[in-house]
């Protein structure tokens, strides 16, 4: 047993670098006139103009890591974390269904993946001193957030895109049949992944020798965040108190101004950010939020009662440690970058992959159109992580060709999300998720060993409402 766990395996930078190359031979293999062999400027290339592409997110990681930086440096985080699981008195485990729930929504609202990135420390140092170990950390992010998203409702980045991009080729919707559909395929993921979760936590705790974590992350767990803990008797300061304040400000406002209020009819009390960064909440994405985080982190040095040099000195350091996420994320996006349309300077195979397998689910009954439309979006999902690129290259495909076949358009909507949303719970090619791990020290690897059965489950499940839904809708 302990030698299975000591072995090494392959870091985040390695995987990623091997599917580029695949990606890459692939594109040699293809005889077709809508593909471009990579060439070896392309390749080598791909790493930078993925850094290129992904700038605004590596950008908010950096800031973010300083912002972090400065709230721990204060001492109100850890001596919070270690309050709350204080006062929890060995009711730990409720913590897991109720956070994960608020993750869910967030995912199932607006597609919250690249904002989790900040969480993934937060909950695996909460979990940690709770008496778990990382990964239930990570799982609460990313399952939470991912059943969300997986069960899409109004999620602007998915639904949104992929309605409107099927009304725009003459397509109608009918919302409510998505809303509907999105719900349970929602509850049911976040169940399932209730289910498993909150049992691997309760081993752990009972028995720490049963995480599933090797010998090298249980040693970095323990340095990240075993041995940076207070005492359990620490109490917390005014001063305390007032900075962790600020901290749940900074992302409660965070969380809101990505949310599209206006398509939800709301437009009251939202212009007061337009101060500060040119636009009202609903309408930030990653350079308001950095700003946001930027100028939380001074406010907090503030009232944490820093020095200059300590403020400057914490941040800078604070940045520095998410590097290997900011290089993760560029490496990520480089794939898809090689993989984008010729005429954007990628290969063009994304778009030969959707057209040709398009043209092979002609003439399927709804009992088997549906799940192979799902094991297609599964594939174009590993391709593209984006939901809303996803939906903008696909949807005028697929869209009109279950309409054509006589099935139902809305099933077809939510077939795209929910595989896009499941992908989205293991891809590699998925920058946001391999920072996260990186966050919460825990290796690719490790994480597929956990949540396999998790994901497999919630696929099944998924199949069949969808398909039962496509046969009688």
């Amino acid at each position: 047993m302990s030698e299975k766990k000591t072995r090494k395996s392959l870091s985040s930078f390695s995987i990623l670098m091997i599917l580029l190359l695949i990606v890459a031979a692939v594109t040699w293999m293809i005889p077709s006139e809508d593909v471009q062999g990579a060439t070896l400027p392309m390749i080598v290339m791909a790493p930078f103009n993925g850094f290129v592409n992904a700038i605004d997110v590596c950008v908010f990681v950096l800031v973010l890591g300083g912002f972090l930086g400065i709230v721990t440096k204060t001492g109100a985080l850890d001596t919070g974390i270690n309050a709350l699981v204080k006062k929890l008195h060995g009711n730990e485990l409720k913590l897991i269904p109720i956070l994960m729930f608020i993750f869910s929504i967030g995912g199932t609202t607006y597609g919250m993946l690249e904002e989790t990135v900040p969480f993934y420390l937060l909950l695996a140092a909460t979990m940690v001193a709770a008496g778990f170990d990382s990964i239930v950390g990570a799982a609460v992010v990313l399952l939470g957030a991912g059943s969300g998203v997986l069960g899409s409702t109004v999620n602007p980045f998915a639904v949104g895109a992929a309605t409107s991009t099927l009304i725009d080729n003459g397509v109608s919707v009918n919302n409510g049949i998505i809303i509907a559909l999105g719900v349970v395929l929602w509850l049911s993921a976040y169940a399932i992944s209730v289910f498993f979760v909150m049992n691997y936590a309760r081993k752990v705790k009972a028995d720490k020798g049963s995480t599933i974590l090797s010998l090298q992350e249980q040693e970095d767990m323990k340095t990240s965040f075993v041995d940076k803990e207070v005492k359990v008797d620490a109490n917390l300061t005014g001063t305390h108190k007032l900075v962790l304040t600020l901290f749940a400000l900074t992302f409660v406002v965070m969380i809101i101004s990505f949310i599209p209020w206006e398509d939800f009819g709301v437009t009251a009390f939202l212009g007061w950010s337009e101060f500060l960064t040119g636009y009202p909440l609903g309408q930030w994405y990653f350079a308001e939020a950095t700003t946001w985080f930027l100028i939380m982190a001074i406010v907090i040095g503030v009232a944490g009662k820093l020095s200059e040099h300590e403020f400057v000195n914490t941040f800078i350091a604070g940045a520095g440690d998410m590097m290997s996420v900011v290089l993760i994320i560029a490496l990520a996006r480089g794939i898809s970058v090689l993989m984008a349309p010729i005429e954007d300077g990628g290969t063009g195979l994304q778009l030969f992959i959707l057209t040709n397998a398009a043209n092979a689910l002609q003439g399927m009954s709804a009992g088997i159109f549906a799940p192979i439309s799902y094991l297609l979006y599964c594939l174009l999902s590993f391709l593209i992580p984006s939901s809303s690129g996803l939906a903008t290259a696909s949807m005028p495909i697929m869209g009109p060709l279950a309409d054509t076949l006589g099935f139902s358009t809305e099933v077809m909507v939510m077939i795209f999300v929910a595989a896009n949303g499941l992908v989205n719970l293991f891809t590699p090619t998925c920058g946001a998720i391999m920072g996260g791990f990186a966050i919460a020290k825990i290796e690719y690897s490790t994480w597929m060993k956990f949540a396999t059965k998790i994901i497999a489950t919630i696929a099944v499940v998924s199949v069949v409402i969808l398909t039962v839904a496509m046969m009688i809708l």
